[in-house]
């Protein structure tokens, strides 16, 4: 026990939870708490707002197996971090974010700079705290990270007053295991539901399984591809489970939803078992199971108890159960090591094979500008074990979504549920610092990297060894797609003739790489420099306007009504 003030105490509780970095800005009313980590061997690195220092958190939280703290000062400091905290809470990603916060004595007055947290965050949030005793310091703290953790993680804002920051306690050191092991409850099935299970399994002649971002970890990742390594079953995947199951393998069929590839939306048509393990239903994926014209069984395993009774009484599953999918795929495979279990869907993986030979995704080869998709296409040819992709919110994000073949979990970050421009950058700073020895490569479009343009400085000024590719059409690419579809071509707001140079932007803020290139003679040969570049990297492409992201499903249609465009062309082949 050792006697020290409010943010000393906070510190060494973060020092004690293993926590290496936080992210943040400075304020006044933080100052104690800045003070305190200045001491400490946790290492502060200060973005250039309050909202990019908690995306580069949950960043840190979405590309490792720990949880991402941002620090901030009061007023609109902590309100700027709200679009971050509801895009983590969406995603279901645990973080923590500290506010300074007025002294208690003056809460609820028209104080400078003072907000009511709890009654902006407790939506976005999964828990909002305001410390009101020096003695629940260090208890908060180290309950609120295994909380942020654990059941559907998220994020908690946790509101710290000036004058608790300052008052001297008593550091405890209360041994963490303790409120690891409060929320350490593992659901399991019993023996009768892995029966039922595989029973229902064993009956499907066209078995499909959907990945989902609540299995995007080392631990589910490695569960689920030892079960399919057992069994097989052809595959397809949510925007934010990319990379979960080995997505070059034959049957993994790649994104569904409203700009899937063409054969996970053929697939899913297909189906007469729906498998889906940690995904939420959302309406991105466009068309449900259970919904008219889409007919088959269900099968649906998630931590998220509202969403699994939401889905019962909606869709009627014949097998559906609340749980961790990495503890639920432990229990299935213990149950068919005793049991073993073989399937009779050798036409189905060969279908699903051809599915995936047959219409192979394809751009305007013919356009004298560079397209997007072609970037992709190029890109994806250089991905290894090491590769992790940030990508903001647009075109950029649906074609690296379906071009990019990633190998492992954890290695594509993204805004998934709250689609929020401005994430790649500040993201791709989290997942540096959780990861020093990736290889990070931020993919943006110009509309989206201005959202947090700062970042260039933070990343140039801190010489971080980070690959930005900007896809530059002078517009807001997706936007103007529904325009043109939607608005009689009428694109107001979405165009602009002219933009910065942003790759002199970056060579002034500091990186030592930078390109700007216009023609595709000039796109493998950049692209080759600028993953052989060491130090912060900048290869801005400017890209085609007109170009459309395909197949795409018309807002409203289903999977039947998918548009496979102009270029995507059925292939003859044989299985």
């Amino acid at each position: 026990m050792k006697e020290m003030n409010g943010a000393e105490i906070m510190v060494k509780s973060l020092e004690d939870l293993g926590v290496t970095q936080v992210f943040g800005y400075t304020g006044a009313i933080v100052l104690p708490v800045f003070h305190a980590l200045g001491k400490s061997p946790i290492e502060i690195i200060i973005n250039a707002n309050e909202q990019s220092s908690a995306f580069s958190a949950a960043a840190f939280s979405r590309s490792s197996a720990r949880v991402g703290v941002a620090v901030v000062t009061s007023g609109p400091a902590i309100t700027n971090t709200l679009t971050a905290v509801a895009d983590a809470n969406a995603d279901s990603i645990p973080l923590l974010v500290f506010a300074g916060q007025v002294p208690q004595n003056r809460l609820g007055t028209d104080e400078f700079q003072h907000i009511n947290v709890n009654k902006v965050f407790h939506e976005a949030a999964k828990k909002v705290i305001l410390i009101a005793d020096s003695t629940d310091i260090e208890e908060t703290i180290k309950d609120a990270y295994y909380f942020a953790k654990t059941g559907k993680p998220g994020p908690v804002v946790i509101d710290f007053p000036m004058d608790l920051q300052k008052k001297m306690g008593v550091y405890k050191g209360t041994d963490k295991e303790r409120y690891r092991n409060k929320y350490d409850q593992e659901n399991h099935l019993g023996r009768n539901q892995c029966r039922q299970f595989f029973s229902l399994l064993q009956h499907a002649k066209r078995p499909l399984l959907y990945i989902g971002g609540g299995l995007n970890s080392k631990a589910a990742s490695d569960m689920i591809r030892q079960f399919n390594k057992k069994l097989n079953i052809p595959s397809i995947n949510s925007l934010t489970g990319k990379g979960i199951l080995d997505e070059s393998l034959d049957t993994s069929l790649g994104m569904l939803g409203l700009y899937g590839t063409p054969y996970a939306n053929m697939a899913i048509q297909e189906t007469d078992l729906f498998v889906a393990f940690g995904v939420r239903w959302n309406d991105r994926v466009v068309q449900k199971v259970g919904e008219k014209g889409l007919v088959a069984d269900i099968a649906y395993i998630d931590i998220n108890a509202e969403k699994v009774q939401e889905v019962r009484a909606t869709r009627d599953p014949k097998f559906s159960f609340i749980g961790d999918a990495r503890t639920v795929l432990e229990d299935l495979l213990e149950y068919e090591q005793e049991h073993p279990v073989t399937l009779s869907i050798d036409e189905w993986r060969a279908r699903a094979v051809a599915l995936k030979l047959s219409f192979v995704l394809d751009y305007n080869r013919e356009s004298d500008q560079i397209q997007s998709a072609e970037v992709m296409d190029h890109m994806s040819r250089h991905i290894t074990q090491s590769t992790i992709f940030t990508t903001g919110v647009g075109n950029h994000q649906m074609l690296a979504a379906q071009y990019l073949k990633t190998l492992r979990p954890h290695s594509f970050l993204t805004s998934g549920a709250f689609g929020t421009m401005g994430f790649s950058l500040p993201s791709s700073i989290g997942a540096h610092f959780a990861n020093p020895d990736a290889v990070v490569i931020a993919i943006d479009g110009d509309s989206s990297i201005k959202m947090n343009m700062g970042e260039i400085h933070t990343i140039g000024s801190l010489g971080l060894p980070i690959k930005v590719l900007l896809l530059n059409n002078h517009g807001d690419g997706m936007i103007r797609g529904i325009q043109t579809a939607q608005y009689e071509k009428q694109y107001t707001g979405s165009e602009r003739a002219t933009d910065a140079h942003f790759a002199n932007i970056a060579r002034e803020c500091g990186f030592s790489w930078t390109r700007k290139i216009h023609r595709h003679e000039e796109l493998e040969p950049a692209l080759s420099e600028f993953l052989a570049a060491t130090g912060p990297c900048f290869l801005e492409v400017v890209v085609d306007r007109d170009e459309t992201v395909y197949p795409l499903i018309p807002i409203g249609k289903g999977y039947k009504d998918m548009i496979l465009g102009p270029h995507i062309k059925e292939r003859p082949v044989q299985v």
